[in-house]
């Protein structure tokens, strides 16, 4: 790629792109491109071998007025502050398109989690625990997972909160094992959502998912649970990739599968059924119906959106895409679902399990399916409605307008504190 976009200067494009037509002033508009607070700290932790090592580690409280600061923590070498910023953001608006009752915050490590053991990330997850815990809290601010962090994290967040707080609160945090107060569904959410908004615009477009060709670019959770779940709907994985590399059969994969191959060996790129071997830009620009992006910010550029083929674009991840595609895509007549619908499954079952933590009354994992599924085709109806009434150029676009009016009016409803 030749263009590596600042991920927070590409949030703050995306609400400019839409201010025209948001009922705030500019003064709100402005107010709304930043974020409210951010923490960067320096955790030292000790290694295996008694050595010490020192990590920097980032949390960014975007905005809070429809509810409590949410979003997950990721371990990463390029974790930088501007995404950060940019991650809470795009978890602002996304809490607000999917009209649930929380802010957007997001959190990260500067680390490569493949490099140390699991004692070591304890101590370090632990230590990043104990600098949250004056700022996060079950009404505050409630983080959850991501790159590269899952349910054990997570579980060791929460007990380091209550030890420190002297306390029992599971909904301090989300995402946790389901014997840890976890909710049935979470594991699926994202790419259960990327799936449902996928078949919506189909279904918009007058087409059927049932009969796409799909491309899925990265193949961890969100990745592979999309291609699992889309292909339950009749359509046909012809192509996935990870950091290895991508596959390709025109035929075909089967989604488990490639994922049981993926589990033993550590990658998809040697899997026997596939035809040819991919790079991850040759499966972004594969003629397909359907493309899911599922790994990490800025896959595709305008250079390379140039080549892209899909017809739908569903985006798994978050910011696949940098403002310069996004040009070249709706000129191509490319639709894309935005990210903070896509994938917004993730934090609306991370939502229901909040409430559950809070009711200390937990739910099957077929309501929790059919409450996203509702609240995630309501959000697409309220987005394809903003998309109609301003005669936009993109289901983005669209999506902002939605959400940015939605946090707009709850900040003023409020009012302005001295």
């Amino acid at each position: 790629m030749s263009e590596e976009a600042n991920p927070f200067d590409s949030l703050q494009s995306q609400i400019d792109d839409v201010a025209e037509y948001v009922d705030v002033g500019d003064d709100v508009i402005e107010r709304l491109k930043h974020p409210e607070r951010v923490l960067e700290t320096n955790l030292t932790v000790e290694r295996d071998d008694g050595s010490l090592e020192r990590f920097t580690a980032f949390r960014s409280q975007f905005n809070g007025d429809r509810g409590p600061y949410k979003g997950g923590i990721r371990y990463h070498p390029g974790v930088t502050c501007d995404e950060v910023k940019a991650l809470s953001g795009w978890m602002t608006y996304k809490t607000a398109i999917v009209d649930i009752p929380l802010g957007g915050g997001k959190g990260g490590i500067v680390v490569d989690p493949t490099e140390y053991s699991e004692s070591e990330l304890e101590r370090l997850t632990r230590a990043f625990a104990k600098e949250l815990a004056p700022m996060i809290g079950v009404d505050r601010d409630v983080p959850a997972p991501d790159v590269n962090t899952g349910q054990r994290e997570m579980n060791w967040i929460k007990d380091t909160y209550e030890t420190i707080e002297n306390t029992t609160e599971p909904g301090v945090i989300t995402g946790k094992a389901l014997d840890s107060g976890g909710s049935e569904g979470r594991v699926e959410a994202t790419g259960r959502s990327t799936v449902i908004a996928a078949r919506e615009a189909f279904d918009y477009l007058g087409g059927d998912i049932s009969d796409a060709t799909v491309a899925v670019q990265g193949y961890g959770n969100a990745g592979w649970i999309s291609a699992k779940l889309v292909e339950e709907l009749g359509a046909t994985v012809v192509a996935v990739s990870d950091s290895s590399g991508g596959i390709y059969n025109e035929d075909g994969l089967d989604a488990r599968d490639v994922k049981a191959f993926k589990n033993e060996t550590g990658s998809v790129s040697e899997y026997s059924e596939a035809d040819e071997a991919l790079t991850n830009d040759e499966l972004l620009s594969l003629d397909v119906d359907l493309l899911i992006p599922a790994a990490l910010e800025n896959a595709v550029d305008a250079e390379l959106a140039e080549d892209v083929e899909a017809d739908v674009i569903s985006e798994a991840a978050n910011g696949p895409l940098t403002p310069g595609a996004d040009e070249v895509l709706a000129e191509k007549d490319c639709i894309t679902v935005p990210d903070i619908l896509a994938n917004a499954g993730g934090v609306t079952v991370s939502y229901f399990e909040w409430v559950q933590n809070r009711q200390r009354f937990y739910w099957s994992e077929k309501r929790v399916n059919e409450e996203l599924e509702a609240i995630i085709v309501d959000a697409f109806d309220a987005l394809t409605d903003a998309y109609e009434e301003h005669d936009l150029e993109t289901f983005r676009q669209a999506a902002y307008v939605v959400s940015v009016q939605r946090v707009a009016d709850a900040f003023e409803e409020a009012g302005t504190f001295p």
